[in-house]
């Protein structure tokens, strides 16, 4: 059963159409992660489903329900915003229950609701204080209590952890996807971080220019992107690509551009390639192997270090490889230095190959 549905969905500031009849259905009880670069319209997509913005056609639906015209209180939703949005004045306990105490509910099931709150957060020491004494953590964790008392089946989270600093982040993530296996609820999540992302996710959907480009597992989306932005746009450091071309030879499918010859016999092929279409070879440094296994690969090269970055548990390495910039990422006990020539290789089965005018997976 879907919890959210969203059906042609579109919206336009005047002229600027800024999503553009967008489909999607988020299962009961799944992380669904909005991820894209700045402007794509994520964030304007759930201040949609969350009734914040008026849609300019299509419809919402959230547990069978038609939300479309709705008021973001009547739609059993709870929203955590990028900034903390919590009163200065109030403790952090009156700010979990100010919403709760607008709507009139019994005071023994303010309190019930506060403490089983603050125990899923672990901030029982903290509901005494005021948010000026609090750590930009423990602000989102209030954040984040104040939609939990809600007490409803879908949250929304709008860059929640982007103010933080990176081990607040990561510390965070864990917590955000614990809350989710203890809780079951259904959560999107909007974020630009890919590694937010492909961490908390059971599904992406990679949004750009209003559209969704691609919907699917976190690990179908790294291994096999249905276009060039995705694959782009996923994976630190960034895939690796070549310009070049199809050639049919010998009844086998080759990739050839200027000083590289691929054959695509194990390549797992979409859709018929075209002979001497141009195409881009893309191929993540991760899927680089330097040592020992080398010489069982299919594709082996000799390449010039130019330039090495240690990254603690990895080391990033830059060369050339067909006139074009070439990374590799290695295991960190790897030893590599610049102007060290060195054997490495790659199997084209981890290979993309994307149509250079359309940018669409072959």
């Amino acid at each position: 059963m879907s919890s959210v549905s969203i059906n042609d969905l579109s919206l336009s500031f005047g002229n600027v159409e800024v999503l553009k009849s967008l489909n999607l259905d988020v299962a009961e009880g799944e992380f669904l992660v909005l991820l894209g670069p700045s402007g794509c319209g994520k964030s304007t997509l759930l201040n949609c489903i969350a009734g914040l913005l008026d849609v300019s056609a299509g419809q919402i639906f959230i547990n069978g329900k038609n939300v479309t015209w709705e008021e973001p209180k009547d739609r059993g939703i709870g929203m955590v915003f990028q900034s903390y949005a919590l009163y200065p004045q109030m403790t952090v306990e009156k700010n979990l229950s100010f919403g709760l105490r607008v709507a009139r509910l019994p005071k023994d099931e303010i309190r019930k609701r506060i403490d089983r709150a603050a125990e899923i957060l672990q901030i029982q020491e903290l509901l005494k204080r005021k948010p000026a004494a609090l750590s930009g953590g423990q602000r989102q964790r209030v954040a984040i209590g104040r939609a939990l008392v809600r007490d409803v089946d879908v949250f929304l989270f709008d860059e929640p952890l982007s103010n933080l600093d990176a081990k607040l982040r990561t510390d965070l993530r864990v917590e955000l996807k614990r809350l989710h296996q203890r809780l079951g609820n259904t959560m999107i999540y909007v974020t630009h971080d890919q590694i937010e992302a492909l961490t908390l996710a059971d599904r992406i959907a990679i949004m750009k220019d209003g559209l969704i480009q691609q919907l699917d597992s976190p690990k179908t989306i790294y291994n096999r992107p249905d276009n060039r932005f995705v694959a782009g746009f996923i994976g630190s450091p960034g895939m690796n690509f070549i310009q070049g071309s199809l050639a049919f030879i010998d009844d086998s499918w080759f990739f050839q551009s200027r000083d590289l010859s691929v054959s695509l016999a194990t390549y797992p092929f979409t859709q018929q390639p075209i002979e001497g279409a141009p195409v881009e070879f893309g191929l993540r440094p991760e899927h680089v192997l330097i040592g020992q296994n080398v010489a069982d690969l299919p594709v082996q090269l000799n390449l010039d270090i130019e330039l090495v970055e240690p990254m603690g548990a990895d080391t990033v390495a830059w060369s050339q490889l067909s006139g074009t910039s070439f990374t590799l990422r290695v295991d960190s006990d790897t030893a590599l230095s610049s102007g060290q020539r060195i054997l490495a290789g790659f199997d084209p089965v981890r290979a993309s190959v994307f149509l250079s005018d359309s940018g669409i997976r072959l």
